[in-house]
């Protein structure tokens, strides 16, 4: 998005925000409702603390609460339904929900789907007093007392709803590393003449960004050596980064890049922040804010007195910030570090419906330990620092029953603009959970996997199991940014789980790893079935290692540098590949290592077709070995090399013609018709 857009297209239409005096009283309407036609509506007014320079309706929002709770208390099968007022309400402070919230629901009074005057619970405070710069007309600035306070600092800055820029040095692209990073501690960079100053030394605040196979990293400088032309951070090295001799990073919030429309810079010692503004952005006019929180909402239950029944319905989280330790922070594989802005611990049977979580600082929302039975349908995940949906734990693989996660419903969702800070955020990130629906959802542009399931290296077994993933659009993943990445991604044992009807397109990575369908290590017991997968830059399917798993009815299209892969072989069944076609017009069929026999994979009845090729056998190799001599070893028995008539080669998912070959070979069609979001 540029520069020019926060104006012309925010995050949040214009009209979202009140026009009305700010010194207006707002209203909550309380209706305690039971389960029977004889409940009553109760409406309590409530007084806002509102001002010129605040929306907060925050106590408005306490005192509805705490009479939905004496009400509950009273009466605590009743469901209390707290109506919040349209427009932007700023929170101070986490909203923390528990036990005796209960049967609640919070529902917003516009539409959070359509932006028609929606309830926005915001984590930031609007900034008022700009003043222009005298000798730049479009720097604007003004001094946070509580930053110079040490109260507060902030990382973010949203301009009507859109995300702004932090000053970033080069503003396009990205410096390149003159060698791979050290293995030592501190972590010695060793950079190219001219790319780094002097003066971004020993200022905790300005952030080295560094892109490393699924990893980043946002690390201060401690110190130069332009002597040897190397710069020296915190944090230790992983092995697996000695490999990227020429890795790609950028410095930002350094005050002297402060450079083009669009970006901003906080003076952590004065307390100044600067904007330099767009042409027809006038922070004295549009709503320029700086989140205060980190986490909008937190339910917390206990194993012993879990929060039950809650209920989200058509409202906006929005503008809540993210924690930078001074030290730095190393997001490692799915940015696992970074939390949600609305955070759920042992809470049970809850609900969020039409939402929309919208600019956060992490992941959008998190299902934690000892959630269950939660469902998240018809909600929008867009422009996240991190991912979208995270459910479970990584820590915990043999949990309590009061601390296990699972059967949740994850249906109808749309998640797109993911991972703006931490590019390794995931769009739905199972842990160990099982038994969980992840069903009809869009997930689109992101930096790292569509979905990942499983949380475990090996085959130690986990609750992760019998997890169905079914009817999501996966589409626009990598987009060359990270490596080892897929558009379904599997960890350890899963028996049970089914992956089918899926649609993934797209999923391109900056080194190796664009992989549609991706079984990691120790994947076992799953059934990947009816997906269409085309255009991946590695391949359509690959398994580094696992067992037991049946890859069976899928179509595999013009992906790019192999069709199939299989990295490791181990001394027992890797998988069944069998009734799958495979069409192709680049790189070859077969990658990485298919050394073995028919008791350590086994493929059969599936269609093969390489367009350059057509029919000419003899030309095809399965891993150098000519079609008859790989049939001869028992692999493809009954397969087929023929056209497999697809109606139409630019889209895949359209499916075959009634008279395609495939077909004899028991191939199903693949009915991808209600692939992606439904109608409410």
């Amino acid at each position: 998005m540029t520069n020019s857009s926060l104006r012309s297209a925010p995050a949040f239409p214009a009209r979202w925000f009140p026009t009305l005096p700010l010194s207006l009283s707002v209203g909550l309407g309380l209706l305690l409702a039971a389960p029977s036609l004889s409940s009553a509506t109760v409406t309590i007014p409530v007084r806002s603390a509102a001002s010129k320079e605040s929306t907060s309706a925050t106590p408005a929002l306490e005192t509805a609460l705490a009479a939905a709770r004496s009400h509950h208390l009273a009466h605590p099968d009743d469901t209390v339904v707290l109506r919040l007022p349209q427009g932007r309400i700023e929170l101070d402070t986490t909203l923390r929900l528990t036990q005796a919230d209960s049967n609640l629901v919070l529902a917003g009074s516009g539409s959070s789907s359509t932006g028609r005057n929606p309830t926005v619970l915001a984590g930031s405070t609007r900034l008022t007093g700009w003043h222009r710069n005298p000798s730049r007309s479009n720097l604007w600035e003004v001094t946070v007392p509580e930053v110079t306070q040490g109260k507060r600092y902030f990382n973010q800055l949203f301009v009507n709803g859109t995300r702004a820029q932090r000053t970033r040095f080069p503003k396009q692209g990205f410096l390149r590393t003159a060698g791979a990073l050290s293995t030592g501690k501190p972590i010695e960079l060793p950079f190219r003449p001219g790319d780094l100053r002097a003066a971004w030394t020993n200022d905790s605040d300005i952030r080295v960004v560094i892109l490393m196979k699924w990893t980043d990293l946002h690390l201060p400088i401690r110190a130069l050596d332009f002597t040897r032309n190397v710069a020296r951070l915190d944090g230790g090295p992983r092995d697996f980064w000695m490999d990227e001799p020429d890795a790609r990073y950028w410095i930002e919030n350094a005050e002297d890049t402060l450079e083009e429309p669009g970006e901003w810079h906080l003076n952590r010692r004065t307390g100044l922040l600067r904007y330099l503004a767009p042409r027809g952005i006038d922070p004295n006019r549009d709503v320029v804010s700086a989140p205060r929180l980190t986490q909008l909402v937190s339910i917390e239950g206990t194993g012993e007195a879990p929060v039950r029944n809650l209920v989200f319905r058509d409202l906006v989280f929005s503008e809540s910030d993210y924690e930078m330790p001074e030290a730095g922070l190393i997001s490692p594989q799915a940015a696992v570090v970074i939390p949600g802005a609305v955070k759920a611990h042992h809470a049970i049977a809850g609900r969020f419906e039409k939402c929309r979580f919208d600019s956060l600082g992490g992941y959008g929302l998190e299902l934690g330990r000892g959630s269950q039975r939660w469902t998240v349908s018809h909600c929008t995940f867009a422009n996240l620092a991190a991912g979208g949906i995270r459910v479970g734990e990584p820590s915990d693989s043999k949990p309590s029953p009061q601390d296990a996660n699972h059967t949740h419903q994850i249906l109808d969702n749309t998640l797109e603009h993911l991972g703006r800070i931490f590019a390794p955020g995931v769009g739905i990130l199972v842990f160990h959970s099982g038994t969980n629906h992840i069903l009809h959802n869009r997930i689109s542009d992101l930096f790292y996997t569509g979905i990942s399931v499983g949380w475990n290296w090996g085959y130690q077994e986990t609750p992760c199991r019998e997890n169905e993933i079914a009817y999501n659009l996966v589409e626009r993943v990598g987009q060359g940014r990270l490596s080892d990445m897929g558009g379904i991604y599997t960890l350890g044992p899963q028996p049970g789980t089914h992956i089918h009807h899926n649609l993934f397109r797209d999923i391109t990575s900056y080194g190796y790893g664009g992989w549609g369908l991706y079984t990691d290590e120790g994947s076992t017991g799953i059934l990947l079935e009816n997906n269409v997968v085309y255009r991946c830059k590695d391949a359509g399917f690959h398994q580094h290692y696992g067992r037991d798993n049946l890859i069976r009815n899928n179509l595999f299209a013009f992906n790019q540098e192999h069709q199939l892969m299989r990295t490791r072989a181990e001394a027992h069944r890797s998988f069944w590949l069998t009734r799958n076609v495979v069409v192709w017009n680049h790189g070859d069929l077969l990658g990485s290592d298919w050394s073995g026999t028919t008791n350590h994979f086994q493929l059969d009845a599936n269609l093969f077709w390489d367009t350059r090729l057509g029919t000419d056998a003899a030309a095809y190799k399965f891993q150098k070995k000519s079609w008859d001599a790989w049939r001869a070893q028992g692999q493809d028995p009954h397969s087929l090399i023929a056209d497999p008539l697809l109606r139409d080669i630019q889209r895949p998912e359209l499916g075959l013609l009634p008279s395609s070959p495939a077909y004899s070979l028991g191939f199903q069609p693949i009915d991808l018709s209600t692939v992606g979001p439904r109608k409410e």
